[in-house]
C-alpha cells in the first residue's frame, strides 16, 4: 500500500505540471550602438531640374534658336577672319571689332556645346533668362562693332596721284588699298548679319522666358 500510494502521488504531480502552459524565453539581440549607413536618398543625389525650353542633343540644331546660334558662330568667325586678313588698318576702331568677334565666337560656341552635350540639364538655373541676357549683351557689343566697322569702310579714300585729300563728312580718313576695301565691305556685311541674328535670338529667348 505504501509503495502504491507513493507511485500515485508521483504520477499526479507529473500530470499537474503538464496542465500548466509551457513558457519559452526569447533572448532579443542587443541594439547596435551604431546604426547601419542608410541608403542615400535619390532626391538628394540627383540633379535638380533646371528651367529650360530648348531641346538637348542634336535636336537643338533643328530649332530656330539652334540655327541662329550656328549662324552667329559662322558669320562671327568670318568677321574675325576678314578683319584679321585686312591687317587691321585702323586698330583704334577695329580693335573693338576684333575683340567682340573673337569673344562672341568663343562664347556662342561654348553655349551651343552645353546643349549638344546635355550639360545644361545638370546646371540648376533659369536657362531661358540666361539666354535672353546673353543675347542682349552680345547684341549690344556686336552692334557697336558693326557701327565701327561700317565707319572704317565708309571712310575709305581712294588714293590719287595728287596729294590733295578731301576730308569726308565723317571726319575719319582711312587709306586702304582696293583689296583691303573689299575685305572690309564683306566684314561689314557679315557683322550686320551677326547683329540681326543676335537680335532675333534675343527676341525668341524673351518669348520663351515670358511663357
Amino acid at each position: 500500500m505504501g509503495v502504491a500510494a507513493h507511485l500515485s502521488d508521483r504520477l499526479a504531480t507529473r500530470d499537474s505540471w503538464r496542465r500548466f502552459p509551457t513558457f519559452s524565453f526569447v533572448v532579443k539581440p542587443q541594439k547596435r550602438k551604431r546604426k547601419m549607413a542608410e541608403a542615400p536618398n535619390p532626391a538628394v543625389t540627383s540633379f535638380p531640374s533646371p528651367t529650360i525650353s530648348l531641346p538637348l542633343g542634336l535636336a537643338v540644331l533643328r530649332t530656330y534658336s539652334g540655327a541662329l546660334i550656328c549662324m552667329e558662330i559662322v558669320f562671327g568667325g568670318l568677321v574675325w577672319i576678314l578683319v584679321a586678313s585686312s591687317h587691321v588698318p585702323v586698330p583704334l576702331l577695329q580693335g573693338w571689332v576684333m575683340f567682340v568677334s573673337v569673344t562672341m565666337f568663343v562664347c556662342s560656341s561654348a553655349y551651343l556645346v552645353l546643349f549638344l552635350l546635355g550639360l545644361s540639364d545638370r546646371i540648376n538655373t533659369d536657362w531661358n533668362f540666361m539666354d535672353v541676357m546673353y543675347h542682349f549683351t552680345a547684341l549690344v557689343f556686336y552692334f557697336a562693332a558693326f557701327v565701327l566697322e561700317a565707319a572704317v569702310t565708309s571712310a575709305y579714300v581712294k588714293q590719287a596721284n595728287d596729294t590733295c585729300v578731301h576730308r569726308p563728312s565723317t571726319n575719319i580718313i582711312t587709306f586702304l588699298d582696293s583689296q583691303q576695301y573689299r575685305i572690309n565691305i564683306v566684314a561689314t556685311i557679315c557683322a550686320f548679319i551677326v547683329t540681326i541674328c543676335y537680335a532675333c535670338s534675343m527676341f525668341m529667348g524673351f518669348r520663351r522666358w515670358r511663357k
